[in-house]
C-alpha cells in the first residue's frame, strides 16, 4: 500500500515540476567539466552575444547557459586576470572568533584567516563577505543578523596602485606558476576559500550557506563582482562604484572616452589587478566584454550601485553594460534578480540613502526570505557627457526565451545533524515521511525511499563522488570529510538531502 502512494505521489511531481530557478548553488563552478574554451579575438563593434557559443551555436534552453557561463570564465581568464583554480584539499577551523582556512596542494600550504562573531540563536544566519570589512563600504545595520565576514585581501594579493606585484606572498607564492595572474583571480580565489571554510562549520555554528552575499566599493567593487560572478554558491553579489574593469563594458568605456571623458579603460587600468598583456589588447576585439562578467552571475541575485557625479566611474559605459545583462535575467523570466541604482551626490563609496533602501530590498528578498520590490532601474542622470538612452545602438543580437527546467539538484542547504554513526531523519515534503540514511563500518544505509530513488553523494567542493540506488551502498574509498546526500527520484526531482561528517574506515 505504502509503495503505491509513493508511486502516485512521484507520479504527481514528475508530471508537474515547476520548480523555481535556484538562487544558489552548492559548487563553485558547475560547468568546470565542460569543456568549456576561451574564443579567439576578432573586431566585433559591438557587444557580444552571451546567448552564442564560440562555435557560432546558440543558447536554446537553460541547461545550455553552464557551458556558455564557462566560455565567458574561459575568455575572462585568458584575457584579463589568468586562472582561478579551484583546489581540493581545503580544511578550516573557527576559534577564539576567527576562522583560519588551511590550503595544501603540490607540497606547499596557504592559510586564510577572517575574524568575526556568530549572532545569538539558532539561526541559521546568512552570511556576508565584506571587502576589508565586514561589510565592505555599506553600513553593518543594513545587514542585522547576518555573519559579518571580513575578507582582508592582502593576505592573498598585496594591494598595489602602481602595477607592482608582491610574488611572495599569498596566491603567488602558494602557485608559482601564476605569477603573471591578475590580483581579480587571486581575490576571488581567496573569496571562494573562505566559503569553504564557512561551509564545513556551517553546521556547527548555523550558517545558512544558501544565503551568501558579497560586497565592496570602487576597486573592492569589481572585487566583489569578480568573486560573485566566478562562485556559484554567492547568492546576491552587491558591487558598489566598481566603475571600469568593473560592471564597465570595455566596449562602452572606449565609446565614452572617445567623447572627452577622463574614466577607467582597457588601456589605463591597473596591471596588477589585471594582467599586464590586457594593455595591448583592442577592446573591440575581445570575444567576451563585461556585461557578460556581469551575466556570469545569473540565475543568482546582483544590485550595482554608481555614482554618476565622478568622472572617472565612467557610469554612462556601467549602465549600458548591465542593460545588456539584464537580457540573461529576462531570458530566464528572473528579471527581479538584477538591479542597478545610480543615484548620484553623495560621497564616493558613500552610499546614499535611496541606494541603502535598493541595497536591502534585494537582502530582504533574496536572503531574509521577505517580500520585497526588487523592480529597481534608477539611471544615470547627471554624469558628464552621458549618452544613455542609446544603449540599443551596442546589441545586435535578440534575446531567446530560456525557462527553467530542473534536471538535477542544483541548490543543496545543510543541516544541523552532525555524526557518521547514528540514524538520519529526512524531511521530505508530502512524500516518505519514515525515510531514513546512517552510515555504519563504511556503508550508507537508507531506508524508506521510494523505489527507483538515485542516491548521490557530493564532496565540500560539490564533485560527485558516488552514486548508489535506494538502499544506499559502500563507502569505501570515499575520502574522509563532510559530504552532502541527495536524494533524486526516478524522474530527477530532488526529493531531499542531508550534509553528513564521514570519518571514513
Amino acid at each position: 500500500m505504502k509503495k503505491s502512494l509513493y508511486s502516485v505521489l512521484l507520479f504527481g511531481l514528475c508530471s508537474a515540476v515547476a520548480a523555481e530557478v535556484p538562487l544558489n548553488f552548492d559548487t563553485e563552478n558547475r560547468g568546470k567539466d565542460l569543456g568549456a574554451t576561451a574564443g579567439e579575438l576578432k573586431t566585433n563593434q559591438k557587444l557580444p552575444n552571451p546567448f552564442e557559443f564560440h562555435d557560432g551555436s546558440k543558447v536554446t534552453k537553460y541547461g545550455d547557459w553552464s557551458k556558455r557561463r564557462n566560455e565567458i570564465k574561459a575568455d575572462i581568464e585568458k584575457y584579463e586576470i589568468g586562472e582561478k583554480p579551484i583546489p581540493a584539499d581545503v580544511s578550516a577551523t573557527y576559534s577564539g572568533g576567527t576562522l583560519t582556512v588551511t590550503v595544501k596542494e603540490n607540497g606547499k600550504t596557504a592559510t586564510i584567516t577572517s575574524k568575526f562573531s556568530i549572532p545569538s540563536g539558532n539561526g541559521p544566519h546568512p552570511i556576508i563577505i565584506g571587502m576589508n570589512s565586514g561589510t565592505g563600504s555599506l553600513s553593518s545595520s543594513l545587514f542585522s543578523g547576518f555573519v559579518q565576514v571580513p575578507f582582508s585581501h592582502d593576505q592573498v594579493a598585496k594591494y598595489s596602485m602602481n602595477g607592482q606585484k608582491d610574488t611572495n606572498v599569498g596566491f603567488y607564492k602558494f602557485y608559482g606558476d601564476k605569477n603573471q595572474n591578475g590580483d581579480y583571480s587571486a581575490w576571488s580565489w581567496g573569496v571562494s576559500r573562505l566559503i569553504d571554510g564557512l561551509a564545513q562549520i556551517a553546521d556547527e555554528y548555523h550558517l545558512d550557506m544558501s544565503k551568501i552575499a558579497v560586497t565592496g566599493c570602487s576597486y573592492a567593487g569589481k572585487m566583489a563582482l569578480f568573486a560573485g560572478a566566478f562562485d556559484e554558491r554567492v547568492t546576491l553579489t552587491i558591487a558598489q562604484e566598481s566603475g571600469g574593469g568593473g560592471i564597465n563594458s570595455w566596449r562602452t568605456s572606449a565609446d565614452f572616452a572617445s567623447r572627452g571623458t577622463n574614466i577607467e579603460k582597457i588601456d589605463n587600468t591597473n596591471y596588477s589587478w589585471f594582467m599586464q598583456s590586457l594593455q595591448r589588447q583592442d577592446p573591440y576585439k575581445l570575444p567576451h566584454d563585461h556585461h557578460e562578467l556581469i551575466a556570469m552571475i545569473a540565475p543568482r541575485a546582483v544590485i550595482a550601485l554608481g555614482n554618476p557625479g565622478y568622472e572617472w566611474l565612467g557610469d554612462e559605459s556601467g549602465y549600458k553594460s548591465l542593460m545588456a545583462a539584464t537580457e540573461v535575467w529576462k531570458a530566464m523570466g528572473i528579471e527581479d534578480r538584477i538591479g542597478f541604482d545610480f543615484t548620484g551626490n553623495h560621497e564616493h563609496c558613500q552610499a546614499a540613502s535611496s541606494q541603502n533602501q535598493s541595497v536591502t530590498a534585494f537582502v530582504d528578498k533574496f536572503l531574509r526570505n521577505k517580500d520585497a520590490n526588487t523592480d529597481i532601474h534608477v539611471k544615470p542622470s547627471n554624469g558628464k557627457g552621458f549618452k544613455i538612452d542609446n544603449y540599443g545602438d551596442w546589441i545586435n543580437w535578440e534575446t531567446p526565451t530560456l525557462p527553467y527546467e530542473e534536471t538535477k539538484p542544483d541548490s543543496i542547504k545543510p543541516d544541523s545533524s552532525k555524526g557518521d554513526s547514528s540514524t538520519i531523519a529526512l524531511k521530505m515534503d508530502r512524500l516518505a515521511p519514515s525515510m531514513n540514511m546512517f552510515v555504519s563500518n563504511g556503508f550508507l544505509y537508507v531506508q524508506g525511499a521510494p523505489e527507483g530513488t538515485k542516491v548521490r553523494l557530493f564532496d565540500l567542493q560539490g564533485n560527485l563522488v558516488r552514486e548508489f540506488g535506494e538502499r544506499g551502498g559502500n563507502l569505501a574509498g570515499i575520502r574522509a570529510g563532510k559530504l552532502t546526500a541527495v536524494f533524486v527520484s526516478s524522474c530527477g526531482q530532488k526529493l531531499s538531502h542531508k550534509s553528513f561528517s564521514y570519518t571514513g574506515l
